[in-house]
């Protein structure tokens, strides 16, 4: 699912980024180990859920969707996914609702690619803004930080 996602998501020909370069490095998330490490996380998870989070959504058997984050001196909000067909549909705002329950006020942070509207707009209807710290992700990627101050922006059920 990561790895569709992915392919859906982030080629931009004036970043360099294309399937090749997409499949080079995001291509072990299909591969045996990468599958063992999401199931490495989700058992970490349940073990942990004061301090992890993920949800996962399913169309039948297929999984369109994922949310996670982490609980340190903030909340980090990533990774988040959802496939073409389950966007549109109310599913990624459900999502953001069980996280801010699950993050109970604690503010938050995440990265998200610079040229990614539609992701950006999301995150800004559920109250969190641009920081202007900027990184590129394996010199490539151009990510901006956004954050969300709970006590600012109450909880959004």
């Amino acid at each position: 699912m990561q790895l569709t996602a992915w392919l859906q998501t982030y080629p931009n020909e004036d970043a360099g980024i294309d399937e090749t370069w997409i499949r080079e490095q995001r291509a072990s998330a299909v591969t045996a180990e990468g599958i063992a490490q999401w199931r490495e996380f989700i058992d970490e998870v349940a073990r942990h859920p004061e301090r992890l989070f993920c949800r996962v959504v399913r169309s039948g058997a297929e999984i369109t969707g994922v949310l996670c984050g982490r609980r340190d001196e903030l909340v980090t909000l990533g990774p988040m996914y959802l496939l073409n067909e389950a966007q549109g549909q109310g599913i990624g705002g459900q999502l953001m609702g069980e996280f801010f329950l699950w993050a109970d006020g604690t503010p938050m942070h995440l990265w998200v690619t610079e040229y990614n509207g539609r992701a950006i707009r999301f995150y800004e209807r559920h109250g969190f803004q641009l920081t202007g710290e900027r990184e590129l992700w394996r010199d490539r990627l151009p990510n901006v930080r956004m954050a969300r101050d709970l006590v600012q922006h109450p909880r959004i059920a």
